[in-house]
């Protein structure tokens, strides 16, 4: 049950939507080395886009959406044989390339040639979710090795953003406080950490689903389960409960709210700052309204990542203290610290993105409370469509409607 004593009116609303966004996805392949629980992608062979066909992607991207970055996904993107080349184009558009991988095929010769290309920066996805023939068996924590396996590759190459997202699961949800202390511990290294609910359309709930007036088999879909004792109504305000116990003072700051009810937390953000011993704070909402007003002001696009010396220069962000309680409060903590401990003003202060992404949830009465101002579109034909759905475009030309058998309306209303 939801705790926490925050409500959409406490927070930022980001000012993302379909035509004016921070990022956009891109999909270069639906082929894959892993096969991870709640995957909504069926891995296809010889599924590799054409530069040709991405491409004509991008520049539809160009036409209808203003964006800061494209996240390079799949799939696993880093199979495609010229990912360099994509790299390199998406970077003439003028936009930021971010890699969505689970980071098995990255060597530092393939991560040198990236850079020289243009990437921006790197989203790594780690789980105990996750096929990984070497890494069966382990827990987050011990998969911690591995993280820091990819941080400290691009810390060594320098100038990359470096990012991780894992699968929450329910049996993984008390890993969630552990695996922020070790984001802490490499604040340094380590500029984003992603938190994604685990997600799937369950079958056994009694719904029959419809393309239009046509029925259609939903099992086809590679994101549907017919368990019914697993839970897959995890909450947003639930994992901060579970981050509360390790960090009491955390504080979401800015959110994205779903398209059927505007009193949930789809993309919830919180950005902390502080350093590997201590967490001096987290930025209020008028921090975020300020960063994003400000980066569209100049660029004409909101922000989604930035380089990691952005990230480590957290005490000029002070001077925000004025218009942001939670800068003040910050402050306060960093300078009571140094007062306490002099020596402490030679140590840097990080600020660090935290992330939790509530995808999904189907109601009752068949309605799917999708993200507002969803990040992640991606292009299906000529239109724009969400990435978390995008098997029901392969199959069907258009997403499936869930209607409940107890009060389906057989006009297709």
């Amino acid at each position: 049950m939801d705790k926490s004593n925050f409500a959409p009116a406490d927070l930022y609303r980001l000012p993302w939507n379909m035509a004016d966004n921070a990022i956009s996805w891109l999909e270069n392949t639906s082929q894959c080395n892993l096969r991870c629980d709640g995957c909504y992608r069926i891995n296809r062979l010889n599924s590799h886009k054409t530069m040709d066909e991405i491409k004509r992607e991008l520049e539809i991207f160009k036409r209808n959406r203003k964006t800061d970055s494209v996240s390079i996904a799949g799939g696993e993107p880093l199979l495609h044989p010229k990912i360099v080349e994509i790299v390199e184009l998406i970077k003439s558009f003028g936009w930021k390339p971010v890699i969505n991988t689970n980071g098995d095929l990255l060597t530092m010769d393939l991560l040198k040639d990236l850079k020289k290309a243009g990437v921006w920066g790197f989203t790594f996805h780690v789980d105990s979710g996750q096929s990984r023939p070497k890494w069966k068996g382990k827990n987050e924590i011990e998969l911690n090795e591995l993280r820091l396996k990819f941080a400290s590759m691009l810390k060594e190459v320098g100038g990359i953003t470096c990012s991780f997202n894992a699968t929450v699961y329910p049996e993984t949800v008390e890993y969630v406080p552990e695996i922020l202390k070790w984001g802490q511990k490499h604040i340094d290294k380590v500029q984003t950490m992603v938190f994604i609910i685990y997600r799937m359309a369950n079958l056994a709930e009694g719904f029959d689903y419809y393309v239009g007036n046509k029925q259609v088999s939903y099992e086809e879909t590679p994101y549907t389960t017919k368990r019914d004792d697993r839970r897959l109504d995890i909450s947003s305000p639930e994992i901060v409960d579970e981050i509360r116990k390790v960090y009491p003072d955390f504080a979401p700051s800015a959110f994205l709210n779903g398209t059927v009810k505007a009193d949930t937390f789809k993309w919830l953000l919180t950005g902390r700052m502080g350093n590997k011993r201590r967490i001096f704070g987290y930025t209020g909402p008028k921090f975020m309204e300020l960063v994003q007003t400000f980066k569209h002001i100049f660029t004409g696009s909101y922000l989604a990542y930035s380089k990691p010396f952005a990230q480590r220069i957290g005490r000029l962000y002070f001077l925000l203290s004025p218009f942001d309680k939670g800068i003040r409060n910050i402050a306060k903590n960093y300078f009571k610290s140094v007062v306490d401990k002099p020596e402490a003003f030679f140590s840097r202060v990080y600020y660090q993105s935290v992330m939790i992404i509530q995808p999904a949830d189907v109601y009752e009465n068949g309605e799917v409370n999708m993200c507002d101002g969803c990040p992640d579109l991606t292009v299906w034909g000529d239109e724009m469509v969400w990435s978390c759905r995008l098997e029901e475009q392969f199959r069907w030309g258009q997403n499936v409607r869930m209607v409940p058998r107890d009060k389906k309306d057989d006009s297709g209303d």
